[in-house]
């Protein structure tokens, strides 16, 4: 079993930065550390959204519109962890922040941690 733990948020004023780090820990007997890792986000009143996902072996990398070319996402490997570089950030990017793992890379993800609360201000 995957377990992920996120890290990195806080309150931050329009345009600030900030980084978050997802690391994982446990193996799936079967998929070991599984097909893809991503970053999703539940702002206050909204369904959870995927905004960036990556591939543990390629690298392939998705980015939801919202947040293309402000956001990066990477990963290391040897770590087990994921970050996501957040830059500009806006009101709008206020929510709970969480990392999800696609396993068997079926596209469905989950063994979400517990979430990181980010607040921008304007």
């Amino acid at each position: 079993q995957i377990q992920l733990v996120e890290s990195g948020g806080g309150l931050v004023q329009a345009g600030d930065s900030l980084r978050l780090s997802c690391a994982a820990s446990g193996r799936s007997s079967r998929y070991g550390m599984g097909h893809a890792m991503g970053w999703f986000r539940r702002a206050p009143g909204k369904e959870r959204e995927g905004i960036a996902t990556i591939t543990w072996n390629t690298g392939d990398i998705f980015y939801h519109d919202s947040v293309k070319g402000r956001f990066t996402i990477s990963k290391d490997n040897a770590k087990n962890t994921v970050a996501l570089q957040m830059n500009s950030l806006k009101p709008e990017d206020t929510a709970i922040y969480y990392c999800g793992i696609d396993i068997e890379g079926a596209g469905l993800f989950g063994s979400w941690g517990q979430g990181t609360q980010v607040t921008v201000s304007s």
